[in-house]
């Protein structure tokens, strides 16, 4: 569904000096999976969305979209997609199934065709009771599942979506995913989707990218990333303080790696949490060197960000945003074809 080569986007900024917002990504995804793509703001993920989408051409490189050149045939690729931005793409002062009825007539269908496909829709995602309410009267969440329900009018086989549960309430967002999966299960639609919400890349979807700077860091399932670049953690609590030159000499020798240090307190990374910490307890003891507490903890996805980059993910996106262009964040639910 997806396979790019060497994408590139710099933007111009004051004084003439071009500034690289995406750095030459390779991305292949297949028909059905469901993708989280991952970074902080100004690493160049909505950016990327957009050249995708065919919404911004590349500077350089290639991809090829639900089988259609980005660049060569973008009317083919808005055909065949949905694109579900980071702001509403329902306007303010018409119906909930007028707004559908008229994206549908964008994609091609007939006056009949579009009212049934609304109808449809509607019905899908729980929308039927608000068809005759105008958006600006809806919920953030309500909202959002409208944002979708335009997306899938003219049923696409991809769909991206931009951060789709930011700043929804706890409910919403469960809400919102409920139906992003139905979705994937009833229909086989391929998701590429970005989030700020690590918990739910971790939880919902099969596959991770994570981008930094306008690169590809890591791709793999977010349990394979875990494990292979971050590891379980171990935390000791030591009896005394002056125990723990000692103890972080210990880890040092098991781990080969230097511990982090707080006090009395040691933690180390391991690949399996359970197997490590009898035996390093037992060094512990061994050395004369007493614990009074231990826990132990699998990781998650920051803590993978944590090792390739050396910050956290959250850390990350309390910082001013990278120059992404001037239109990062800012798209329009599912544009019609051109």
């Amino acid at each position: 569904m997806i396979h790019a080569r060497g994408l590139t986007r710099s933007f111009k900024i004051k004084g003439g000096a071009a500034v690289d917002a995406v750095r030459g990504i390779d991305i292949d995804v297949e028909a059905g999976q469901l993708v989280a793509f991952l970074g902080p703001n100004g690493a160049g993920k909505s950016t990327s969305l957009r050249m995708l989408t065919s919404l911004l051409p590349p500077t350089s490189g290639t991809a090829t979209v639900a089988g259609h050149d980005i660049v060569k045939n973008p009317g083919a690729v808005r055909a065949r997609i949905g694109y579900i931005g980071q702001k509403n793409g329902a306007g303010e002062n018409f119906r909930v199934r007028d707004e559908l009825v008229t994206q549908g007539r964008c994609y091609g269908l007939t006056r009949a065709e579009a009212r049934v496909r609304a109808d449809e829709v509607l019905a899908q995602l729980d929308l039927e009771a608000l068809a005759a309410r105008k958006p600006g009267t809806l919920s953030g969440g309500q909202r959002r599942r409208l944002d979708i329900a335009l997306g899938l009018v003219h049923r696409p086989g991809l769909l991206f979506l931009d951060e789709p549960s930011t700043g929804l309430d706890p409910q919403s967002r469960a809400n919102i995913w409920e139906h992003i999966l139905r979705l994937r299960a009833d229909h086989g639609t391929t998701l590429f989707l970005t989030t700020h919400y690590l918990e739910e890349a971790d939880s919902m979807a099969e596959r991770v990218i994570i981008i930094d700077h306008g690169r590809i860091i890591a791709d793999g399932t977010a349990a394979q990333l875990k494990s292979d670049l971050a590891g379980d953690r171990i935390t000791i609590t030591l009896a005394t303080e002056s125990d723990t030159a000692r103890a972080a000499a210990i880890a040092e020798r098991m781990t080969g790696s230097a511990p982090s240090l707080t006090g009395d307190v040691v933690q180390l990374r391991v690949a399996h949490a359970g197997t490590a910490l009898p035996e390093y307890l037992r060094a512990l003891e061994s050395a004369g060197t007493k614990a009074i507490a231990a826990e132990t903890s699998r990781p998650t996805l920051d803590d993978v960000f944590l090792a390739l980059t050396g910050r956290t993910l959250r850390e990350s996106e309390t910082t001013p945003a990278d120059l992404t262009g001037p239109a990062e964040g800012r798209s329009t639910a599912a544009p019609a074809p051109v």
